[in-house]
């Protein structure tokens, strides 16, 4: 005798139907954060690529040689040419995260032409970097090549490089700090003084905090040491050996 089916319930059905719209969204969840945590990096680091390429074409030829102590200048380095709004006029190093790390610097906060492509924005409204005062950078921390994402890594006295067309810009890590995202006091020439006027020159790295989140920000405020011209050669911690 053939044995009949049970007859779902509308319980049932309704249950059925949930965990399938649950599935499909879960699915579409995951497939959203492979795209954000591994796409969106992989295509920023491509554009990072060419834009690093881009400006070796401009700049003079590397000495890859350390220089002596003696060779370390503390005077004003030359300014660095900057080509216009949204274009890359610098290249950032911060040998605590590897020997590869070398990410474009350019001139605005454009999230279309700057940030989410992968490279640093310098906030217009800030000094230009090497002047006295303080330049201000911004980049994300986690996707869009997470540019920044070890930024709570970086101890007191680590070394910050910017290399321009004419030199490099040898700075070193002092303090850092964590703020609310309108905390613009952090920008000023003399970061939370705003009736201060400048002595030396300042390099700061904003970014969200914490991971995922844009809560707060990171602040690290990094300080001047020294530069070397192109020509002389380049900083240690930059130079392979062998």
């Amino acid at each position: 005798m053939r044995r009949q089916k049970k007859k779902r319930s509308a319980f049932d059905i309704v249950t059925l139907i949930i965990g399938e719209l649950l599935f499909t969204a879960g699915a579409f969840i995951g497939l959203f954060l492979v795209w954000q945590m591994w796409y969106t990096n992989f295509e920023a680091n491509e554009n990072n690529a060419k834009a690093v390429a881009q400006l070796e074409e401009r700049f003079a030829p590397k000495v890859e040689k350390k220089v002596e102590p003696a060779q370390r200048r503390t005077d004003a380095p030359p300014a660095a040419e900057i080509n216009g709004k949204n274009k890359g006029f610098a290249k950032l190093y911060v040998p605590r995260w590897g020997d590869d790390y070398q990410v474009t610097i350019a001139e605005g906060l454009s999230y279309s032409e700057v940030l989410n492509h992968g490279l640093i924005g310098h906030y217009p409204d800030t000094a230009p970097i090497g002047a006295l005062g303080n330049a201000g950078l911004a980049a994300h921390r986690m996707t869009r090549g997470s540019v920044f994402q070890h930024i709570d890594t970086l101890q007191e006295g680590d070394e910050v490089i910017v290399e321009t067309d004419k030199a490099w810009l040898v700075y070193k890590v002092r303090s850092h700090e964590i703020v609310l995202p309108d905390a613009g006091e952090v920008l000023y020439p003399v970061p939370r003084q705003p009736d201060a006027e400048p002595t030396e020159s300042l390099l700061t790295l904003t970014t969200c905090h914490p991971l995922m989140s844009t809560r707060e920000r990171y602040i690290v405020y990094t300080a001047f040491d020294y530069w070397i011209p192109r020509d002389a050669g380049m900083p240690d911690a930059l130079v392979k050996e062998g």
